[in-house]
């Protein structure tokens, strides 16, 4: 862990003085804008991201994919037969260049972490906070443990200009080319129309209902599910008995839009567009709650909790002037401690690589 914590420091230090730093003024006649962080210490917290994440020889399934990145011809056919083509394909540029398998785990990071820190960079407004919290929130380690589905997730990340700008028919594109990587993109295609309502409308309320209810009548639900998907590749789901996610993590997930929905208005003000930031947040938080019965829904997650890194960079500004240091300071806290309770103590996690 010494090597993640390490890491830590450093990206939240230097996207902190990026911040600190930025090309852009933070009021602009009496409201506020987006800032730009400065982009030179901006790209240094991304390499050391890229570094950590890319020159791992665990963590996860790392394993796995780099066995069979050097066992694996990757020819066209192979590929055609295989799910998630846009991998394989992946997969055989790569191979023309290199066999070992850590230029696999490296791109990957790269083109993951990359995407991820563009789309922070131009939407948050503490992109430290994001950052932060994209670390002790545990996408950052989920990202090299579920490296096609946190890829397609990256890329469907990148759609986040026509989501809040409701041109579907890019964002639709976007969502199939992400699918090539993980097919569990698609979810996404009609997520966006649910998206697109007003934040903590009735259809708000009738979402959290419902994913009480599916917790409530799980055994039902479960059934019907793994039978509609039995017959595609995630059918092998329905023997997952790993649990469900704690209630600490359901908890950290609800935390964020409790402060958002008391702020809602206030939110409104400063982010006009930070509805669908909030309903993608809301999604990701009832897929959450689904998964306390079942690990295996928190994968979906994935493509929601994006988006709650970058609610959670305007809530200090949701509080009076006198108390947004002392929730900056209480956000940082009560993440590292999640941090160190579900990394070390629960998960005992063990950094290993053959650079570092």
């Amino acid at each position: 862990m010494a090597i993640l914590w390490m890491n830590l420091a450093v990206v939240f230090a230097v996207a902190f003085l990026a911040r600190y730093f930025s090309i852009a003024p933070a009021m602009v006649a009496s409201s506020l804008s987006f800032i730009r962080p400065n982009k030179l210490l901006v790209f240094v917290a991304f390499l050391s991201l890229v570094l950590v994440s890319g020159l791992r020889s665990n963590i996860g399934d790392t394993y796995f994919y780099k066995h069979t990145y050097e066992i694996s011809d990757f020819t066209w056919d192979y590929i055609l037969n295989q799910k998630d083509i846009g991998f394989g394909i992946l997969q055989k540029l790569l191979k023309m260049f290199s066999n070992d398998p850590q230029v696999l785990i490296f791109t990957t990071a790269l083109i993951t972490n990359l995407l991820i820190i563009m789309v922070l960079y131009k939407y948050s407004r503490m992109i430290e906070l994001s950052i932060f919290v994209y670390i002790t929130g545990g996408l950052y380690l989920v990202s090299m443990n579920g490296m096609r589905q946190c890829l397609a997730a990256a890329i469907v990340f990148t759609a986040t200009k026509y989501l809040l700008n409701g041109d579907w028919k890019k964002y639709m594109l976007i969502v199939l080319f992400a699918s090539l990587f993980h097919e569990s993109a698609l979810v996404l295609i009609p997520i966006y129309f649910i998206a697109r309502f007003k934040a903590w409308s009735k259809g708000t309320l009738f979402l959290l209902f419902l994913s009480v209810l599916v917790v409530a009548a799980f055994d039902q639900f479960s059934t019907l599910l793994f039978s509609a998907i039995q017959d595609t590749q995630y059918g092998h789901y329905q023997d997952f008995s790993e649990g469900g996610a704690s209630t600490i993590r359901v908890a950290v997930n609800g935390a964020p839009l409790l402060v958002a929905f008391f702020g809602r208005e206030r939110l409104r003000e400063l982010f006009p567009k930070s509805d669908y930031i909030i309903n993608m947040a809301i999604i990701g938080f009832v897929f959450m709650i689904v998964s306390s019965q079942n690990w295996i829904f928190a994968r979906f997650s994935i493509y929601f909790t994006l988006y709650q890194m970058i609610l959670i960079s305007w809530l200090v500004l949701l509080f009076r002037k006198k108390d947004q240091k002392f929730f900056y300071y209480v956000l940082l806290i009560c993440y590292l401690a999640y941090y160190y309770f579900e990394n070390v103590i629960s998960l005992n996690i063990m950094y290993e690589s053959n650079f570092l």
